[in-house]
C-alpha cells in the first residue's frame, strides 16, 4: 500500500513539472505572439506645428493616414495638394514647403524650421 502510495506522489509531481514545461514552452510564447500582433499606432504629432497648417487640414491630413511629422515629410507635395482638392480646399493653402517644415520637425531641428517659417508667409515662399 506504502508503495503505491509513494507511485502516485511521483506521478503527480511529473503531471506538475509537465505542466511547467508546457507553460514555459508554449503559454509564454502565446503571450509573446499577441503583443506582436498588436503593434502600437504611432502617437499623432502636432500638425498644426507646420506653418500653413490650421487645425481644419490637421484633421484631413490625419484622416488621410498623415498623423506625424515623418509622414508628413516622406508625402509627395502633389498628394498633400490632391487631399486638399478633394475636400475644395485648393486654393487655401500650399503645401510645397510642408515636407521640408515636417522634417526638420521629425528630426527635432526646431530652430531651424523657426529660421525656414521666419521666410514664409502662410506656409508659402516669400
Amino acid at each position: 500500500m506504502l508503495q503505491w502510495l509513494w507511485w502516485l506522489i511521483i506521478l503527480a509531481i511529473a503531471a506538475l513539472l509537465g505542466l511547467l514545461i508546457w507553460w514555459l514552452l508554449y503559454g509564454r510564447g502565446r503571450e509573446e505572439e499577441v503583443r506582436v500582433a498588436q503593434p502600437e499606432a504611432p502617437v499623432a504629432d502636432d500638425l498644426t506645428r507646420i506653418e500653413g497648417i490650421g487645425p481644419k487640414i490637421s484633421s484631413l491630413l490625419q484622416a488621410a493616414a498623415i498623423t506625424t511629422f515623418a509622414r508628413l515629410a516622406a508625402a509627395d507635395a502633389s498628394r498633400l495638394e490632391q487631399i486638399l482638392s478633394e475636400a475644395d480646399l485648393a486654393g487655401l493653402a500650399d503645401p510645397a514647403t510642408w515636407p521640408e517644415q515636417a522634417r526638420l520637425a521629425a528630426a527635432g531641428e526646431w530652430d531651424a524650421l523657426e529660421t525656414l517659417q521666419d521666410e514664409l508667409k502662410g506656409g508659402r515662399q516669400v
